[in-house]
């Protein structure tokens, strides 16, 4: 479980990279008013979606196997996780928040899909990916994480 821990971890910051990457090319295209190419701009926004998706699997698998997921709910009840904001964290706002930042970088990825113009398709991809990565960054639990 704690190889399982260390991956989530360690590919946290790689997520976090390219989705700040996603996030800052697609407001650098819709600034400029380039167009959305495949070989720059599809790519770089597919990888961010395929990372997402990886650390959200790995997140729940964890979510399931950790003792401060669903074992710490089964264990001490959703009161006592509720009184105290580090559990809190860990068993309850980290991962429902983080599942809804990946259901809007999906929504960012497919609506673009349905633009031809490259504005709206740099204009999705920005607002959606952009509203993932600060739902992220505010559920982090950056004292288990920098510590």
């Amino acid at each position: 479980m704690e190889v399982l821990q260390n991956v989530h971890s360690y590919l946290a910051y790689v997520a976090l990279a390219v989705l700040f990457i996603a996030v800052a090319n697609a407001i650098l295209g819709l600034v400029q008013n380039r167009m959305f190419t495949l070989e720059k701009d599809f790519r770089i926004s597919l990888f961010t979606l395929i990372i997402s998706h990886l650390q959200l699997i790995l997140g729940i698998v964890l979510y399931f196997v950790s003792t401060s997921g669903f074992k710490a709910i089964q264990a001490v009840g959703m009161g006592t996780i509720s009184q105290n904001p580090a559990a809190r964290l860990l068993a309850l706002e980290h991962p429902l928040i983080n599942i809804i930042a990946v259901v809007l970088i999906t929504v960012g990825w497919s609506r673009h899909k349905k633009y031809m113009e490259g504005k709206k398709k740099f204009r999705s991809i920005a607002i959606f990916y952009g509203l993932g990565l600060l739902l992220i960054l505010s559920r982090i639990p950056w004292g288990q994480w920098l510590g």
